[in-house]
């Protein structure tokens, strides 16, 4: 009888072990497996930074990235609040930005190109014409080329860094007499591609054949020029952060994968040209 009790104990014991390791086992998987990664700004960096983040999962199976298109200012302001991990801007940190305690990892630059209804004949502006053309001066397309039309002058947002940067680059900043502001890179493209006399500024990177990007200065808007520097319509990708402040494990793994050369392809394919 005590011989059968003691194999019986055996038994349960073994089988206890075998849960109990395998609890654990499991619990492991899922740690190294799970956590997030939130993401909140510009929306001219949605194809980098999409492609980025999917890429990032891909390579770690469980893991969440999180991509919130609300616009450099309000992705700055969020990463500043704690609501977010990083920050996504498309133009650099202010003075006063850095002050405060924020922190700027260029991740890319962009060419901010000027685009027009591919109906219009208009092929190339000078960055002085560019710059009548947004502050009213000049008012029709014949007087740089093309048909006798009225232009329609498109634009982003306040806050926005594709207008912040299409703005300090052509020395228009707060003298811009919009027709439209709009709140995304998309809405733009689109509104131009309705319109034969509209004329507006996108991310290179988002630039489709809906709409026809001008060459500046007889320059066209590429990755080569961009990064050689002879296209002068230009910004930097932006990731933004806090001083000081450690990022959560799975976020500085993101942080670290998009900075290294190993996305520099990734970048490349989405449209940007990476600085890694």
């Amino acid at each position: 009888m005590k011989k059968i009790i003691t194999i019986l104990c055996a038994v349960v014991m073994a089988l206890s072990l075998f849960a109990g390791c395998g609890q654990k086992a499991d619990d492991n998987n899922t740690a190294a497996a799970g956590g997030t990664v939130a993401t909140d700004g510009s929306t001219s960096m949605e194809k980098v930074i999409g492609a980025l983040g999917e890429s990032f999962m891909e390579a770690n199976s469980g893991t969440t990235f999180t991509y919130n298109p609300t616009g450099s200012g309000s992705g700055i302001q969020a990463v500043s609040e704690g609501r977010c991990d990083i920050g996504l801007s498309s133009r650099a940190l202010k003075d006063d930005e850095k002050a405060s305690g924020l922190k700027e990892t260029t991740l890319a630059l962009d060419g901010i190109a000027i685009i027009v209804n591919p109906q219009n004949p208009v092929q190339d502006l000078t960055l002085e014409q560019i710059a009548k053309i947004y502050t009213g001066e000049i008012t029709n397309w014949k007087d740089v080329g093309g048909e006798d039309a009225e232009i329609v002058r498109i634009g982003r947002e306040a806050g926005s860094g594709t207008r912040d940067g299409f703005e300090s680059i052509t020395d228009t900043k707060d003298v811009c007499q919009y027709r439209q502001e709009l709140t995304s890179t998309g809405d733009v493209i689109a509104t131009v591609s309705q319109n034969p006399n509209a004329i507006g500024y996108a991310s290179l990177a988002a630039i489709k054949d809906s709409v026809k990007a001008l060459t500046v200065n007889g320059v066209a808007p590429t990755e080569a020029t961009v990064k050689d520097g002879t296209y002068l319509v230009q910004r930097p990708f932006v990731l933004v952060t806090k001083e000081g402040a450690a990022l959560s494990e799975t976020a500085q793994k993101f942080f670290d994968f998009a900075t290294s050369a190993d996305a520099a392809s990734i970048i490349s394919a989405a449209g940007a040209v990476p600085v890694a």
